[in-house]
Formats: C-alpha cells, structure tokens, sequence
C-alpha cells in the first residue's frame, strides 16, 4: 500500500470523520465560499513532502522546525504551542504584535501567520487536501488491487477432481514422520477444437466442438519433504480399462469399459475428473489436483514465458506429402521456441525419433525442464509487468479443481513447486510395451509400470538421492479374523514376466498349501494367468481385512503385501514373480530403483537433444 508523503498522516491510518479527510466546514464561510485568514500553519509544512516551503514566521526568529503539520490540525489546536511559542484559540501566535502594527511601524504590518504575505489557512486546506487525495488513492488502489485480484480468479476455469466412484478412488498419501505429506497433480493436455483459436491452432476442421481428447498426460509428484519433484507421462496410445465415472453437469452415468480403450478417450467422460479417476484406477496413486491446458492456453502461456530453448540434432521440419506433421520446422542445434512454434514443438510426433507418440513424449520432457530452468534462471520474471502478464494470461489458460481455484491457492502451489532445484526433477515415461490386442497401441509393461507406481505412491524419488526412510510396521486390523476353515481363498497364478511365461500349476499348488494349514475353503482359480511382480493379498472391503492378514500369516507373507483393492470380491491370493517355486514364500529385497524402461531425463540436464528421422529433415 502506498504510504501518504504528509509526515504525520501516514501514521494515522484512521478514517473516522469527514474532517479526518480534510473536509473542514470552519474552511468556508457561510456562504460556501474559502474564508480568508486563520491561524498559522506552524512546524514543518508547506508541501506534501514534509519540506519546509517558507510559510514559516521569518520574524519570529523560529527555525521552522516544529511539530508535524497534522498536530496543527488535530482538536485542541489552540491550547498547544507552536515553535517553543503559546498560540491563541484560533490558532494564532499570541506573542505577535497587533493586527495592522508592523514590527517597523507602518500600516499593513504582517498578515496572520506570516510575514510573507501568504496564506497560511489557504496552505492548510491545499495540505488537507492533499492529504484527503492521498488517502482516498490509498483505498482506491487497495479497492482496485482487490478487484484485480478477483478478475483473476474470476479468469479461472474450475471442474469437479473425480468423477469415478469413491470405491474406486486410491487411498490417500501418508504424512512422512515430520508430518508432511506428497503432493500428485494431474496435467492434461485438451486438443479440443471448442473455438475459432483453437480450430486454427489445432487443424483439422471436420472436428471441430467434436468430444476433446487428453493427448497429454503427466502426473507430478512433489515429494512431502519438497526435495524432489517426479514426473510420469503416459504416452496418448496406451490401452487400459476405464472406470465408470459421472458427468457432473448433464449427470450422465459412462460405464465401466469392459475391454480396453485408449487412455485418451477419458476427457470426453465427464471431463478432466475422469482422467483423475482414470489415473487413480491404473496406478492406486492418489491424486490431489489437476491442471488442464487446451492449444491456446499453451501459446499463450508460452509467449507470456518468453523463448524456451530446444534442440534437435538435424535440421527437422515436421510435414509430408500426406500432410502429416506438426509444421514444425528448426535448424540442427538449440533454438528458443514461444507461441504458436512451442506448440508445434510439443505436438510434434513425425519428425521425432520413430514418429511415434513415445518420441513426442521425451520432446515435451525436454521443454518443460528447459522451461523450468528458464524461469528460475530469468531476472525479468520477478518485474511486475512481466509478473501481471504471467498471471493474467495462466488465469484465463488454465482448468484446475476447486481445490486450486483461487490465485492465492496457486501462489501457494508454485511457491511449493519452486523449492525443488532442477537436479532433483526426474522426467519418466511409464514403461510400455507393444499391445497384445493391437500392434499400433502401448500398455503398461506389467512389472516395471507397477515399480514406476509403486515408487511414487511410497514417496520414493527416482532419481535414486533419498535419504533411507524408515519403514513403518503395517498394523494388524482391528476386525478379528473368521475361522480359517471358514476363510474363502481365491488362488490366481501371477508369475508371468516380460520375459518369463507362467510357471503351470502355481495357483492349484499354493491353493492345496492353504488347505492343508486349515483353510479349506481354498481354490485354484483356473482362468488365465496374470503378471504380478510380487506376490499380494487382496480383499474388497474393510471387513474382509483380518481375513486376508490371516492367510498372509499362515504362508508368511508380509502384511505390507495385503492391499485393499475393488478389482476382487473376496480374498484374493495372487502367486507373483517372487514365488516362482517351492512351497515357502521368501521376500525378495525391495528394488527401488527407477526401471530403466520410464526413460530418465534429469531436469538440469542442459545438452538433451531430440534425434530428427531421416525422413523429416531438411538442407
């Protein structure tokens, strides 16, 4: 707030009365008119700066150093004493000689107040006024900082956070031992055609207002100490099934897909909650936020940026004969890139590396570690000008849940974002595989995307720098067991790998252990066998918990591997990776390195480049 330059005003901020204001009635006579006369201004005033301006009495031998101008102002005015001298009750120097009476004779003598023929109450409203001025700007730009505060949020778009059933929503993340807890956003990418803008920006024109597509997704994860930062993207051509979720506007019901969809099919469900819903489903990672960004938002923001420097390893230009490509056209070596060509830079998929979407993914990897550096590395981010620009401009960008719908809440995010240094930011890709069920398409490499997860939902940073963290005992349920001869035990044989088949007859083999330890209600499920890195314990609901903790005791598996999940209706033993033979279980030592299938890219790492095909290159 701007401070008042009247020494004295600035230090009362009250505003009580018209008077405090400057609005003085004794000022004007009865006619309305400025009345002439009055009492001597006294101390050090004259202008708005607390100078002295030469209204002081010369004659009265004072240094003009007295009180500050608002004690002159103030009630009981007449019985105080100005420079070292007793003033009458109108204010006037009572030692001064009488009206008409000059100290060397003569007539007209010195007005009152001053020998120098000025006009001391007229200087006194100029400095009421002045004042009056000072004040009502201070409350205005206190009204108008208000304002533009809510025409910010007001710029902000917001949607429900997830629109699956709460059943199918992942447990929320633990506090570590100080009490701090992860933070996971979501960030989506629209390729919606909903405006001229983005119909132009995106192409394409018989889509246009057709259903929006997440062809960008990338989950964040800041760790609870704030040390590291962790990102996984799921290429766009990833097969996976697909929670029921609700549209919160039209209320329509998208059932559960039975078979697999492409991953990015879930933004046209409901909206960006059921991307959320999706995430949750796939990697039982709780996500706390979401950000959602369409093709004009990306430009927009990216000029508001400034140039975010790229590079290639040839001369690229990204279009053929089919008209395939993004337009995308560089020379070999770093270029910055803003607008309408950082766009082109993220949608790029012919051009780089395979010309699939996978190469399109380490591109966007690259950009955003260059963009991050550059705005930690950028003195003029912390100019105002460039500040407002930044900020209206990601306030009229972005889609958050109401959770993040306020500027002040994404102040706070990116104050929490910024602690993290470059080098401790890892870029993954989830690791992938060729589809089963269709040689165009990708889906999650069984046991290497779950270590990916597993890594995240444990708050472990995958650039392999945490500090060892202690493991905390899982407790034993509350709810008392059943009988174990009472105890319903579905068996699944899960030891298939990427490289390994399954081993025959897993499942009917531990399903017979568990019937002769007492559990005879156990049976060997016959269907096909799944992949399962290590061996788990499942059950639906929390009062199946003592059940699944006790048949875990009986085989001596850790209670750490008894997990709650929605996908069973019963008491679900799957035989992993780690049991492959033998009817004793022992616990493989915990790998928690990142696999190195997710692609690691470190955010300070300034020399990455992007491989240009041959076919998209350029002389």
């Amino acid at each position: 707030m701007a401070r008042s330059g009247v020494r004295g005003e600035g230090a009362r901020p009250r505003v009580r009365q018209a008077d405090d204001l400057g609005w003085d009635d004794s000022l004007y006579d009865e006619n309305g008119d400025p009345a002439d006369g009055g009492g001597a201004s006294g101390g050090r005033g004259g202008d708005a700066t607390g100078q002295g301006s030469g209204s002081t009495s010369r004659d009265s031998g004072s240094s003009g150093t007295g009180g500050d101008s608002a004690h002159a102002d103030g009630p009981g005015a007449g019985s105080d004493r100005r420079n070292g001298r007793p003033v009458d009750k109108d204010g006037d120097d009572a030692s001064a000689e009488p009206r008409g009476q000059g100290r060397h004779g003569g007539g007209g003598g010195r007005r009152r107040g001053g020998g120098d023929g000025g006009h001391p109450r007229r200087r006194r409203r100029i400095l009421r006024w002045s004042a009056s001025v000072l004040a009502l700007l201070i409350l205005g730009t206190a009204g108008a900082g208000y304002l533009y505060y809510q025409h910010l949020n007001n710029n902000i778009k917001k949607d429900d956070l997830n629109l699956g059933d709460e059943k199918d929503r992942a447990a929320k993340s633990k506090a570590n031992a100080a009490g701090q807890t992860p933070l996971n956003i979501l960030l989506i990418g629209s390729d919606a055609r909903d405006t001229k803008e983005n119909q132009s920006l995106g192409g394409a024109k018989d889509t246009f207002g057709g259903t929006p597509l997440a062809d960008v997704q990338m989950l964040l994860h800041l760790s609870a100490d704030r040390s590291n930062m962790s990102v996984i993207s799921m290429p766009r051509d990833t097969l996976l099934k697909m929670p029921k979720c609700t549209d919160p506007d039209t209320k329509k019901v998208y059932p559960a897909t039975v078979g697999l969809v492409m991953t990015n099919i879930s933004l046209g469900r409901g909206g960006p909650g059921c991307t959320v819903a999706t995430w949750e489903k796939l990697t039982k990672i709780h996500i706390d936020h979401f950000m959602k960004i369409d093709f004009s938002g990306v430009v927009s923001m990216a000029d508001a940026i400034g140039g975010v420097p790229v590079c290639v390893d040839a001369n690229i230009y990204s279009k053929d004969s089919q008209g395939h490509g993004s337009g995308l056209k560089l020379k070999k070596g770093t270029t910055p890139v803003k607008g309408t060509q950082a766009l082109a830079w993220l949608r790029t998929r012919y051009g780089f590396e395979d010309n699939t979407d996978i190469g399109r993914t380490k591109a966007q990897h690259q950009y955003m570690n260059s963009m991050v550096r550059q705005l930690r590395e950028n003195a003029t981010i912390s100019n105002p000008g460039k500040l407002r620009s930044l900020a209206e401009t990601a306030t009229k960008a972005l889609t958050v849940d109401k959770g993040l719908g306020s500027v002040l809440k994404l102040y706070d995010l990116g104050n929490e974002l910024k602690k993290v240094e470059p080098k401790r930011i890892t870029m993954t890709t989830m690791p992938w595989q060729w589809a089963v069920s269709d040689s165009n398409r990708v889906e999650p490499k069984p046991v290497e995307a779950e270590q990916l997860f597993r890594l995240v939902r444990e708050d472990i940073a995958l650039d392999g720098k945490d500090k060892k963290k202690t493991v905390t005992a899982v407790k034993a349920s509350t709810d008392p067991a059943a009988a174990d001869d009472q105890i319903g035990v579905t068996v699944q044989n899960g030891t298939r790998t990427a490289a390994l088949g399954p081993v025959g007859g897993r499942a009917r083999t531990v399903s017979q252990l568990l019937v002769g330890k007492g559990f005879t209600k156990a049976e060997a499920d016959s269907s096909a066998a799944t992949a399962e890195e290590t061996t788990v314990i499942r059950y639906p609901s929390a009062d199946l918990q003592g059940d699944a903790q006790a048949v875990a005791k009986a085989l001596g598996v850790p209670l750490s591997a008894v997990k709650k999940s929605t996908d069973v209706s019963g008491v679900t033993l799957v035989v992993g990776a780690d049991w492959r033979e033998g009817t004793t279980y022992k616990a493989k030592a915990q790998d928690n390195t990142t696999p190195e299938s997710a692609d690691v890219l470190n955010g300070a790492k300034t020399d990455a480049c992007m491989h240009v095909n041959k076919d998209y290159t350029w002389s």
